[in-house]
């Protein structure tokens, strides 16, 4: 009879870098070995939590949630020094309360790790049982130090702030001399303090093999190697997933201590509600229904957009509210209207719309989204029908320069402790894994990056995949020991995460404050406040999670639209012939969605003549439909005759030249031909988009009956559905393919009717990368444009259009930055061009044009309009002389000190090396004027003291000596 045990203490890939267990593979291992439950208890975070209840429940065990928090004496004080500390929720208040401590330990106490103190488990230890910790624990600690009196003070303060029946003495033996040295003391102390012990393995990894890729993940944790003989590591291999039997061996004559963990998890009861609803209350004016005010802001956006409502548009919209209400989603659609309306009527771009949320006339009403459904025949049950339970999924893009004001309306209309960004988990994809595990082995990067190379790129790339007979990295591991022992040690390595980030747009907006549902984390006061939940966890809370993306796409339009002026982008007419010549010719460098070489000969193959072609390429431009490209441009151009297979589908592929190319046009046949209810076709929408082949399987039936109670010919029915069934591998949401040709349609138009103004914008927008702006300051040449260098006298911050030309902008010149250039250019717009490097540094502010700055002006030549030559500038004693001179004018400044110009003299005599004398009034720069001098004696000034005296009514006299540049 197997050892009654069950595992207490484990670590997940969310203890990150240092535990190594995958959930659904550490539940499938608990499941084998017949344990009745398995618990969670990851460092500081409650990442995990979510996904081991859903996956445990799944398989018939029980779940137990738990955390090994970090103990510190303060939590608030900035100082090193912590113990750890094993917590298992009980009850639900109990998980509730481990939410509490794990978010708290982040956004109070977080230094280098996120830390608790006894304040804070003292005022949530309801419904939490405490086992007393590994050998980092505060017991174990002290025992190890033999320090027997404070190990019993620190059990006695758990039993204080937990309670006796909820303390346990945790008892670990993975063959570490520290343990065999102090698990005596632990049962003494057990004995004596009456307290039941419990033994529990130090999970990190499932099997005893993995503990040398654990060895490498730690190295990878620290930057170290494995050839190093002091890299960290564990002391022993027997941190694994041990079996009951495998425990009783090392707690012999312990049997009640390893029983303990039955009772244990028998305690622990958590039910986390998982798929209901948690959506937040629009707060609608004078408390009026949200539902009747939806309904008052749809009609009059009806009129809006339309003019008149008719019957066809307002059946449309009456059913779309139906079904709105009868779902309860009426708070949901006015959320995204007000935050929507927000960021237009705050200047901030909105893209047209996202994903299916197109297909819906109330948003389109609301102006959340932009494409007319009617119009495009998109469908709203595509986007919400009573067969999709979860909430509607509006994904928004919005101006990268404007994202962050809207996040933040959202986080002052429901509350900053209501709102949070969510965390992202960045995983060891197949290169990644033989990049770390070349580097651990410290094998020369060299070597390590052709390995990694032979995987193939893109997404989903695996070792197994790359590793089929005949591959390349195949090749490689059987005939190179180097690259056999890299690709071994990555396998178990693949796939683990890595690292959590703030994901790119993911928003959650809670009912109540997210500290209460959600545990959260903060790395820091100045940090964002990011769930410790990743996306999928967080929506099957049914928390309401937005994605906010930034689209650079929106800010080169407005950038363009700015630079034009007068342009209203979303009036444009949608059959302008220059755009569709342009696009014909496959002249679409630099415009949104269109500009691959592939797709620049999609678009001379089908020489698009209206928006709908539009719509059409960006569907079919991906692999599998990318086939049907060039049926596409020879049935529009009449090279291949347009067939109907049943009159019906005319109505339906007639847009598409009968090529079904979208989802929405699978579920317009399944309801016309085989009399599916809308909640039935979204059904084999599911089925087609998601590849859910079962599902597909279980609807086969029907179609073909309702296709034969509709005098839908046989053979018709069964090509119908032998083509859905294909369709997995290339349809496409045709709301989505709208709403993206929309902004491609616009960056095309900017750009056939404005191509200066729009290549301005756009070299703007990439300003930060190495290879793009090279890149398209040559589209230009070839378009016959010219852009001019980087000027301090003529360019602006971003590139502009002067004089019918591009003007690098200043922005762009490396080691500037925005700051410097905002700077030169609002001085220049204030007194004027300037005359030399020492104007340049009189007037602009030595804290922003510092050296490095001033240098790569010169070297790239955006003083060369001053007249000097770059080595002149460059010199030591002038750049410095020049520096220290706008230093000093600065400091002057600043110090209230007016120039001695500005109100004493009428005038200055300057000299230059050459000997040459002028004058000039009292009110230009007091900058010598070298420029000219500077070409015929390499840029280097005589030394030469200047003293000029004066005096004004009411004034001292005095006098002023300032050295000038000195290099000879």
């Amino acid at each position: 009879m197997a050892t009654p045990f069950v595992h207490l203490h484990v670590h997940s890939e969310y203890s990150i870098l240092d535990g190594a267990c995958r959930i659904p593979a550490l539940v499938e291992k608990a499941k084998r070995l017949e344990m009745p439950a398995v618990a969670l208890t990851d460092h500081g975070s409650l990442a995990g939590a979510v996904e081991l209840h859903r996956e445990a429940r799944q398989a018939g065990i029980k779940p137990v949630i738990g955390c090994e928090v970090y103990v510190a004496d303060d939590r608030r004080a900035q100082t090193k020094g912590y113990a750890h500390l094993t917590l298992l929720a009980e009850s639900n208040e109990g998980y509730a309360n481990l939410i509490k401590l794990s978010s708290l330990a982040y956004l109070e106490g977080y230094y280098y790790k996120p830390r608790v103190d006894w304040e804070l488990l003292e005022g949530h230890a309801t419904g939490l049982i405490a086992l007393s910790g590994c050998l980092s624990g505060r017991v174990s600690r002290a025992l190890v130090e033999e320090r027997p009196k404070d190990a019993r003070e620190d059990l006695d303060r758990l039993v204080q702030i937990f309670g006796r029946e909820s303390t346990y003495v945790e008892l670990q033996n993975a063959g570490l001399s520290e343990q065999q040295q102090i698990n005596p003391g632990l049962i003494a102390l057990a004995e004596e303090t009456g307290l039941p012990l419990v033994a529990t393995g130090d999970v990190h990894y499932l099997d005893a093999g993995d503990a040398y890729a654990h060895e490498a993940l730690l190295c990878i944790q620290s930057g170290d190697t494995l050839k190093n003989p002091s890299h960290w590591r564990f002391d022993t291999n027997e941190f694994y997933f041990k079996t009951p039997d495998e425990m009783a061996g090392d707690f012999p004559g312990l049997e009640h201590a390893l029983a303990r963990t039955l009772e244990i998890a028998g305690r622990c009861n958590v039910e986390i509600e998982l798929g209901r609803i948690r959506l937040p209350t629009y707060p609608v004016p004078a408390g009026r229904d949200a539902f009747d005010y939806l309904v008052e802001l749809c009609e009059k956006g009806l009129v809006r957009r339309y003019g008149k409502a008719t019957p066809e548009l307002t059946d449309r919209l009456r059913f779309e509210l139906k079904t709105i209400r009868e779902m309860g989603f009426a708070d949901y659609f006015l959320i995204v209207w007000d935050f929507i309306h927000f960021a237009k009527q705050n200047g901030v771009s909105v893209g047209p719309g996202r994903g299916s949320s197109a297909g819906s006339l109330a948003a389109y009403c609301l102006e959340i989204t932009d494409v007319d459904p009617m119009r495009y025949g998109l469908l709203f049950e595509r986007f919400l029908n009573p067969a999709r339970k979860d909430l509607p999924d509006m994904d928004i893009d919005f101006s990268v320069a404007g994202r962050d004001r809207v996040i933040n309306y959202v986080a002052e209309k429901y509350g900053r402790d209501r709102v949070a960004q969510i965390i992202t988990f960045s995983t060891m994809a197949a290169r990644a894994a033989i990049r770390d595990a070349g580097r651990v082995l410290d094998i020369p990067y060299g070597v390590v990056d052709r390995i990694a190379k032979l995987v193939p790129e893109g997404p989903g790339q695996t070792l197994e995949d790359s590793m089929r007979s005949g591959s390349e990295l195949r090749q490689a591991v059987d005939s190179d020991p180097v690259a056999k022992e890299i690709v071994e040690l990555a396998r178990p390595l693949e796939g683990l995460t890595r690292a959590d980030s703030i994901h790119a747009a993911g928003v959650v907006i809670g009912a109540e404050p997210l500290i209460e549902l959600v545990p959260l984390q903060q790395k820091g006061a100045d940090q964002e406040i990011v769930t410790q939940l990743g996306m999928w966890d967080v929506v099957d809370l049914g928390l309401l999670k937005m994605d906010f993306l930034g689209l650079r796409n929106l800010d080169v339009i407005d950038k363009a639209v700015d630079l034009v002026g007068g342009v209203d982008i979303g009036a444009l007419p949608l059959d302008d012939p220059p755009t569709y010549a342009m696009l014909a010719r496959g002249e679409s460098t630099g415009v949104f969605q269109f500009e691959s070489s592939g797709m620049r000969e999609a678009l001379r193959l089908v020489k698009p003549s209206e928006f709908e072609d539009l719509i059409a390429l960006v569907a079919l431009y991906r692999p599998g439909p990318m086939g049907y490209i060039s049926t596409y441009a020879a049935r529009k151009h009449g090279r291949e005759p347009v067939a109907y297979a049943d009159p019906r589908l005319e109505q339906i592929t007639g847009g598409t030249y009968a090529i079904c190319v979208y989802q929405e046009q699978y579920m317009q046949i399944a309801k016309e031909l085989a009399g599916f209810s809308p909640a039935e076709a979204e059904t084999l929408r599911k089925a087609i988009g998601k590849k859910i082949h079962s599902l597909m399987a279980s609807l086969k039936d029907k179609f073909l009956e309702g296709c034969a109670e509709n005098q839908v010919a046989a053979s018709v029915a069964q090509q119908l559905w032998k083509d859905m069934e294909s369709s997995q591998d290339y349809s496409f949401n045709k709301a989505h393919a709208a709403c993206y040709a929309l902004i491609a349609y616009r960056t095309a138009w900017l750009k056939a009717n404005h191509p200066r103004e729009y290549m301005a914008a756009l070299i703007s927008s990439v300003m930060n990368t190495k290879d793009r702006v090279p890149f398209y300051v040559n589209a230009c040449r070839e378009m016959g444009i010219d852009v001019l260098p980087p000027d301090v006298n003529s360019s602006q911050q971003d590139f502009a259009v002067v004089g019918g030309v591009i003007h690098f902008g200043l922005n762009a010149v490396k080691n500037v930055g925005e700051a410097a250039a905002e700077a030169i250019v609002a001085a220049r717009a204030e007194g004027g061009p300037f005359d030399t490097v020492w104007d340049l540094t009189e007037r602009v502010d030595p804290r922003v044009l510092n050296r490095r700055a001033l240098e790569a002006l010169i070297r790239c030549g955006a003083l060369d309009s001053t007249g000097a030559t770059r080595m002149g500038m460059l010199a030591e004693t002038i750049l410095d002389s020049a520096l220290a001179h706008g230093s000093r004018l600065a400091a002057d400044r600043l110090a209230g000190q007016a120039s001695i110009f500005d109100s004493h003299f009428d005038s200055v005599e300057v000299v230059r090396c050459c000997g040459s004398r002028r004058r000039r009034s009292a009110s230009t720069s007091p900058s010598t004027r070298w420029s000219a001098c500077a070409r015929t004696c390499d840029g280097r000034p005589t030394a030469r003291s200047w003293i000029s005296n004066g005096a004004g009514t009411g004034t001292s006299r005095r006098s002023v000596a300032s050295s000038r540049v000195s290099s000879r």
